[in-house]
Formats: C-alpha cells, sequence, structure tokens
C-alpha cells in the first residue's frame, strides 16, 4: 500500500530532529568535549607506548654503560705495558690492541651522546604529553557538562519529536522504516526526494519502466544514490 504521505510526514518531522542535532554537534560544547574525549580514549595506549619506549632507552643505556666498563678494565691492564715489554711481549701488538680498544671507546661514547639526546627527547615528549593529558582533563570535565547543559536545553523538544516520529512509524512497514533509518544513519538526507522531470535529484536518469512504479504514490530507490523517490 502506498505511503508516501507518511513518509513525507515522517521526514518532515526527522528534519527538525535533525536540526537539532546538527546544531548541538556544530556547537563549540561539542567540538571541545570530542576533543578531550578522543584524546583520554588514546592516552593509555600513547602512555603504554611511551612506557615501552622509556624501557627500550634504559636497557640500551645499561648495555652501554657494562661495555664501556668492559672495555676500560682492559685498557687499564695496558698500564703496565713496560713491565709486559720487558717480560717479552710484541710491543707493536699490544699497541694495535690498546688502539683498537680506544677506537671502541670512542665510538661507544659517540653512541652514548646519541643515546642521552634520544633520553632527553623522550623525557620532554612525555613531560608534554603529560600536560597536555592534565589540560584535556580539564577540559573535559568542563565542555562535557557544557555540552549536557546544551543537549538538556533541548531534551522536552527531543523527546516530543522522538515520540511523533514513533508514532508516524507505526504506519510505515517495517522494512521501509528500516531502510529510512539507515540511511539516515550514512547522512543521505533528504531521503525521500521528487522525481524531478525524469531524473533524480542526484542527476540520474529515471527509465520509463521505473517512472510507472510511481504511480499511486509509490516510492523507488534510486540506483544511483539510494534515495527514495516519488512521482509529486
Amino acid at each position: 500500500m502506498p505511503v508516501l504521505k507518511e513518509l513525507l510526514e515522517y521526514q518532515e518531522v526527522d528534519k527538525q530532529l535533525r536540526k537539532i542535532e546538527q546544531a548541538v554537534s556544530a556547537s563549540e560544547e561539542q567540538k571541545k568535549f570530542a576533543q578531550a574525549n578522543k584524546f583520554m580514549k588514546s592516552a593509555p595506549e600513547r602512555f603504554e607506548t611511551q612506557d615501552k619506549r622509556a624501557a627500550e632507552l634504559g636497557a640500551l643505556r645499561e648495555d652501554l654503560i657494562r661495555r664501556t666498563e668492559d672495555i676500560t678494565k682492559q685498557i687499564a691492564e695496558y698500564s703496565d705495558l713496560d713491565e709486559m715489554v720487558e717480560e717479552g711481549g710484541d710491543v707493536s701488538f699490544y699497541k694495535k690492541n690498546a688502539q683498537a680498544l680506544l677506537d671502541r671507546l670512542r665510538a661507544l661514547k659517540s653512541e652514548m651522546q646519541k643515546l642521552n639526546a634520544d633520553i632527553a627527547a623522550a623525557v620532554e615528549e612525555y613531560e608534554r604529553f603529560k600536560k597536555q593529558g592534565a589540560a584535556m582533563q580539564k577540559q573535559y570535565k568542563e565542555y562535557k557538562a557544557k555540552r549536557d547543559e546544551l543537549v538538556g536545553a533541548h531534551k522536552e523538544e527531543v523527546a516530543a519529536l522522538r515520540a511523533r516520529l514513533a508514532e508516524i512509524g507505526k504506519k510505515i512497514p517495517s522494512d521501509l522504516l528500516a531502510k529510512y533509518q539507515q540511511k539516515r544513519k550514512e547522512n543521505i538526507f533528504p531521503i525521500i526526494v521528487p522525481l524531478s522531470g525524469n531524473m533524480c535529484v542526484c542527476g540520474m536518469d529515471f527509465p520509463l519502466a521505473l517512472q510507472e512504479k510511481l504511480a499511486g504514490g509509490n516510492v523507488v530507490e534510486c540506483e544511483h544514490c539510494r534515495r527514495f523517490v516519488y512521482k509529486a
């Protein structure tokens, strides 16, 4: 049975509800609340990532310190080079080994400098994120209250509109209403549009076979934009 009248009435009431929803969504209160809420949800994961990075840097530092101490001990053994030579040691061999150890020590020193810079950068990032977290916590509480106040100001109007939609919806086949509501979720609006000449509002041509189906107040789903099309 044709339900064009009910669908158009449903959409008109829904249009008023959508206008309120858009006003709330576009408000500064909602934007600030959403920004803080998004940060708060991602914060634990980001803190975990930073903790892992700190543990990695700490392990690298401990390894560099251990390697440096080992090489320093080996170099210290060459402090008695004269005595070792007197005992028949090959001085060129000892010098070559000592130089290799010094080179490795310099390389480790360079690694340590870079690592210290990485640690300093990680600490700076952590402190910055911690301050941002404190600011976002404050913003979350402040703008949640403001957003809730804004929503509350429209509470009665929204309830009345939803009650009216529920009343009209009883006269619309459930499968058709479900399709309407799905399109609404996908931000397709208006959902029900008149045929303009031989075309849908999206510009797609409606063949005669489809146009004939519009007779008597029926609606047809556009194959391109998926809106419901009717013939005025």
